[in-house]
């Protein structure tokens, strides 16, 4: 489901769990208010048993360039495939909702975790972009990921 304003204090708590300050990105309030206000961002919220148990953002929903790029995500509980299913449903909602014929992805090449499972997803490493990334002060090397639609048409068909 799409996330609104009422939903930030759930993101905010989410994205600053312990041990997500090495892989995971935070945003002040205003940061995420003004994000969820323009028309380049859309959050959404997963949700099990009534009760949320994940976020995604995405830059670029339905952008002209057709690329839309996942921003953030992060699960209340971690490696117990939350992550894996929100994100499947994301992809979903990418390609079957606007026009977009990529969806890339970024994280740290020693993120192995986050990899496994975007791979799973149907995610195909490309390359890293070296010091691409400003995180906690530093610049830091980036691995790309991206999704095809074609490549989750095929998948989504079998």
């Amino acid at each position: 489901m799409r996330a609104t304003e009422n939903d930030l204090p759930f993101i905010m708590a989410t994205e600053r769990r312990e041990g997500y300050e090495a892989f995971v990105g935070r945003w002040d309030e205003t940061r995420h208010r003004k994000a969820l206000l323009d028309d380049n961002h859309t959050y959404f919220l997963g949700v099990g048993d009534s009760l949320p148990i994940g976020f995604v953002i995405l830059r670029g929903w339905a952008s002209a360039e057709f690329v839309t790029l996942v921003k953030r995500i992060a699960v209340v509980a971690s490696g117990q495939g939350q992550g894996r299913m929100l994100l499947t449903a994301a992809v979903d909602r990418v390609f079957v909702e606007t026009d977009a014929n990529r969806l890339c992805i970024g994280l740290f090449p020693d993120n192995h975790r986050a990899r496994r499972a975007y791979e799973a997803v149907g995610f195909k490493a490309e390359g890293i972009a070296r010091g691409s990334a400003f995180f906690n002060g530093e610049h830091r090397d980036e691995l790309v990921m991206a999704q095809l639609r074609p490549e989750w048409e095929k998948r989504r068909s079998e």
